[in-house]
Order: C-alpha cells, then structure tokens, then sequence
C-alpha cells in the first residue's frame, strides 16, 4: 500500500532548488563530493552537507568513504528513474500557435547525447535503441523490454557482454526508458548499461566536463555508421 506522507516527503526532499541541482549532477552515474555539488548547487559546502545529509537519511543517496573524503551517488536506478522523470515532466511547455514547443534540454549537446544515469540518452541513446531494435536485438511491448533468442550473440558480436541473471527482485536486463528530450524510448537496465560501458570503454563517446552530455568521437562515428547504421 502506498505511504502517502512517505510520498509527500519524498517530493519535499527532490523539490528543493539546491537538492534538484545535486540530484540532477549525480544522475550521469558518478560520485561526487560535498564540495563539488556545493559548487553545482551555488551554494556553502556546509548548506550542501546538512543538505545531502537529509537525502542520505531518505535513501536517496549513498554514501561511501575514501580517506579524508566522502563521495555521494544516487541510492540506486530507481533513484534515477525518479529524476529523469520529474526532469521530463519539468521540461514539458505549453504549445504555441507560432513556436513548436521544445521538450527536454535547451543545450543542444545535451540533446545530442548524455547519460541517463548509467545508460546512453539523447539523440544518440533513441537512435542506437532503434538500431538494435530494427536488427532483431531487442525488443519493446507495452512498458517491458527483452533480448530476442539471438540476441546476446550478436551484443556479443559487437563485443557487448552483460553479467549473469539478475538476482530475485533485482534490475531487469533490458527495458525501456522514455526519453526526456526525444519523448521515444531509449534502451535502460542492466544491458542499456553495459552499450554505455561499451561505448565509453572503446572512446565511441567522451564525457563533457560538468555536464551529463556525451561528445561523440570520430571513431565512435565511424561505429555507428558501420555496426549500427547510424548516420
């Protein structure tokens, strides 16, 4: 059943101006520090700490120690779902009788390619989504995803692994993602990490400094016209 005050908490907590700007900063999968997410939110380390303690206190963030630091992250993908979804509801506009409403980022690298969470977003997740979905790789129906029986052979082919089973209750291996900015789905779970791993790993994409977006190299170019026809 659900907690309606839990729920109401929950909002309270993300609805903050400086807690969305650090819950925003961790959502491309990293860990950052007090000091760091201070700097995002524009605000005092001190205001940050007693700030990331509250969302620690609420499961909304983990918390792990390195020597003399403490690096903060989001508690898990469910955390990051929540995110990008208020994000996607944040972005929608009224429409226009002149101007075409814009959905999602304004920046246009942004729009382009980021990571949502821990798997690709943007132009470039929705198109590399399409590509396995139009190769047999993958397939979408009604809110749930699946490998198709040949598909981890040709993930494999790509040279895309992903780990054994999930354990009981555990992240299912591929679903879809409803795209803040191109409103189509993109490929999420534990198999949309492991394309964006892959990505990473072989400098297909670099990450922009302070941003969620994703740079796409030549190389990763030339990838993505030959392995998934992407222009």
């Amino acid at each position: 059943m659900v907690n309606t005050n839990r729920m109401a908490e929950i909002g309270l907590l993300i609805g903050e101006p400086a807690r969305a700007a650090m819950l925003d900063a961790l959502m491309d999968g990293r860990a950052l520090t007090a000091g760091e997410l201070a700097g995002v939110a524009g605000i005092t380390p001190q205001t940050a700490s007693g700030h990331l303690a509250r969302l620690a206190e609420a499961n909304l963030l983990a918390v792990e120690r390195q020597g003399r630091h403490r690096y903060h992250r989001l508690a898990s993908t469910e955390v990051a779902d929540l995110i990008e979804s208020v994000a996607r509801i944040a972005a929608i506009t009224l429409p226009s009788p002149v101007r075409k409403p814009v959905t999602g980022p304004r920046d246009a690298q942004m729009r382009l390619a980021r990571t949502c969470y821990d798997h690709l977003a943007g132009g470039l997740g929705v198109a590399v989504t399409d590509a396995l979905v139009a190769r047999d790789v993958i397939a979408f129906d009604d809110g749930a995803g699946i490998v198709t029986p040949d598909g981890l052979d040709r993930l494999a082919a790509l040279g895309i692994t992903v780990d054994g089973p999930p354990k009981r209750g555990g992240r299912p291996l591929c679903r879809p993602c409803l795209d803040w900015s191109e409103r189509r789905p993109h490929l999420a779970g534990r198999l949309g990490a492991a394309v964006c791993t892959h990505f990473l790993e072989q400098h297909w994409v670099t990450r922009v400094a302070g941003s969620r977006a994703l740079r796409i190299t030549p190389k990763g170019q030339q990838a993505l016209r030959e392995q998934f026809g992407i222009g």
